[in-house]
Parts: C-alpha cells; sequence; structure tokens
C-alpha cells in the first residue's frame, strides 16, 4: 500500500554554500530537463544552471540574487519532485513557501516545466533588477517550539507603531512557522531592528538580496509580471494545490484566471501565510507524512513548528517532533541523504 504524503516546495534562501553542486549530485540523470533550464537561460543571456550549480566556490553576492537564486532552487526541487517514487509515494497535495508558491504550481502540472523556469526566472528577474525594500527574521517560539505568549502582539504592536512613521513601511511578509518574516522599506527595518529585542545573537536577521516580497511595496513588479506572463501558461492542476491562504485548488474545478491573479497579484503584494498552508494540507488531506523537496532543510524547521501549534498527531513540543521522527517520520527533507532514500527509492 502507498504512503500518502504533501509535497512541500521551497523558496528563496534554500541554495546556500552547502548546497552548491546539488542538481549535479542527484540528478544527472535528468539530461533532457538541466539542457532545457540551460537553453532557457542562453535565450535570456544568463548563466547557465548548471555552470552555477557546477561552480567551485559559492558567493552570496551570486547565489543570493533573484535572477540566479530563483531558477537554480526552481531546477533543484522540481527535479527531487521527479525523483520521488510514486509507486511508493502517492502525492496526495502540493504547497509551497513564498516562491515555492510557483514551484508547486509546476509539480501539479498547472504550469509545464518549461512555463514553470520561464515565470520563476521573469519573477526572480523582476525583483532583482527593483530591489525594492528588503526582509528580515524574528522568532515566535521558545526552545521547545511554543509560541511565547504575548510576543506576536509585541512584534505586530512595533509592526504597526514603525508603519505609522513618516517615510517607514513595514509589513509582515510571511508567517513561518515558529518565525516571522518582516519586509519594508530600509528606513522601516531599521527601525523596526533597532526596537525588536536581540534574540540568541542572531535576531533580528536581515536576508541578503531579499525584496520587500509579499508586501504592498511589490504592486510595481506584480503589475509587471502579469504584463510578462499570460493567463494562457496556466492549466488545470492535476493534484490538490494549497495557497499562502490555505485555500485548496482541486482539479478539474480551478477557475484559471482567479489562479493567475492570485499567483501575480494577491501573493505577490500581500503576505503569506506559509503555516496556514501546511495546517491546512494536513487537515484537509491527512498524509501520512509530508515530504520537503530540496535544496536544503532550511523549511523543516518551519513545518514542524507549523504541525505543533495545532497539535497534528499530538505532537506538542520539538521533543516530541524529535521522538517521532526517530520511530516513524512525519516529515520527510529531500536535501537530507539519509532521509531522501526513504521517499526515492
Amino acid at each position: 500500500m502507498r504512503k500518502t504524503a504533501v509535497v512541500v516546495c521551497p523558496g528563496r534562501g534554500t541554495y546556500n554554500k552547502s548546497e552548491l553542486g546539488y542538481l549535479g549530485r542527484y540528478h544527472d540523470d535528468k539530461t533532457d530537463f538541466i539542457a532545457m533550464l540551460d537553453g532557457y537561460r542562453a535565450e535570456q543571456d544568463q548563466t547557465p544552471i548548471s555552470v552555477l550549480d557546477g561552480a567551485e566556490r559559492y558567493s552570496v553576492a551570486t547565489y543570493s540574487r533573484g535572477d540566479n537564486a530563483s531558477p537554480l532552487i526552481f531546477g533543484c526541487a522540481y527535479a527531487d519532485f521527479l525523483s520521488i517514487d510514486h509507486e511508493a509515494i502517492e502525492v496526495v497535495a502540493v504547497t509551497g513557501n513564498s516562491m515555492g508558491w510557483y514551484i508547486a504550481l509546476a509539480c501539479v502540472g498547472s504550469l509545464s516545466a518549461a512555463n514553470g523556469v520561464h515565470v520563476v526566472n521573469t519573477m526572480g528577474a523582476l525583483m532583482q533588477e527593483s530591489l525594492i525594500g528588503g526582509q528580515t527574521v524574528y522568532p515566535l517560539v521558545d526552545e521547545e517550539w511554543h509560541e511565547i505568549p504575548g510576543k506576536r502582539s509585541e512584534i505586530l504592536a512595533l509592526v504597526e507603531q514603525i508603519g505609522n512613521r513618516a517615510g517607514c513601511s513595514v509589513f509582515v511578509s510571511i508567517e513561518l512557522g515558529g518565525m516571522l518574516v518582516l519586509a519594508g522599506n530600509e528606513a522601516g527595518l531599521e527601525a523596526l531592528e533597532g526596537a525588536l529585542p536581540r534574540v540568541d545573537d542572531r535576531f533580528p536577521m536581515r536576508l541578503a538580496n531579499h525584496a520587500a516580497f509579499h508586501t504592498p511595496l511589490q504592486q510595481p513588479i506584480a503589475e509587471k509580471g502579469r504584463a510578462l506572463l499570460s493567463a494562457g501558461l496556466l492549466s488545470q492542476p492535476r493534484i490538490p494545490l494549497i495557497d499562502g491562504r490555505g485555500n485548496v485548488w482541486y482539479p478539474q474545478a480551478t477557475d484559471l484566471s482567479a489562479l493567475w491573479r492570485y499567483t501575480l497579484d494577491h501573493q505577490v503584494v500581500r503576505p503569506y501565510d506559509f503555516t496556514r498552508a501546511v495546517q491546512a494540507s494536513v487537515k484537509e488531506f491527512a498524509p501520512d507524512c509530508l515530504i520537503v523537496l530540496g535544496p536544503g532543510n532550511t523549511l523543516g524547521g518551519a513545518v514542524a513548528q507549523s504541525l505543533i501549534a495545532c497539535s497534528w498527531e499530538g505532537l506538542g513540543s520539538k521533543g516530541d517532533f524529535t521522538d517521532r521522527q526517530e520511530v516513524d517520520p512525519i516529515l520527510i527533507s529531500m536535501g537530507l541523504d539519509a532521509q531522501r532514500k526513504l521517499v526515492t527509492g
């Protein structure tokens, strides 16, 4: 009997130094797919994906750029999806975080692989060209991944207070499990980062080369995206798709014009609730496990924290989650060698 799984697609920030060579290491058998990616990039006069992935050295300046990071992550994640042993695993739904929404569209067949890289590359390039605002990350939870009482309201009060100052713009960008991703213009972010108490000498943590995704500041990018990417690129999903509101788009029941509008309007300029997307996916489809596509494993904690927040299958703490993982893993990260073997046959 096949295991059922919800697939989770990664967003920006998942291809880092340790992921250099990921596509070549795991997917050298997918020559046609990689050739398609490289051919597309050549048409755009951009560095081929295989060259980026096969470089000897990693540099933040090169690999955190939206026009490089986005298609590189798409290539790794979509190739991972193709590598799932679909005879042993039944994918019952797909969701994603932020840019992972575009990857999810490709995984469910709403975008072909070629159209998927076109959308990802186009939006990544538009973001990089303008680089409007930035993002910073701040934790909401304690060491056992319980939300700290009052912490959310404290942060949101600061966001509102600073956002009302002249010249300052700050917003909630992404609900990311035990983290809030906050975004805004430079004045707003500097003020917010100065007001938030330091945590673990790491947070608030500014994200390199990240624009103010999922905020009204991205309205010009959304408009350019809609001008360049038509609704005709989209098809009916073959697998249910959960968006950044927790809404489910079902096969043969999806309004493609509404899906296009959500993809290139709402989710570009409004907050992305990844926590709700994860929780909606398990409540609606009750999978045996969740599979997080590579590259990297930075999304694993956010998925686990989202499950703990809704007490999924009795998970009440980080300790509960760790114990469950040792006995019967509920979360399988394809970016980890030992775990990807569980789903790739």
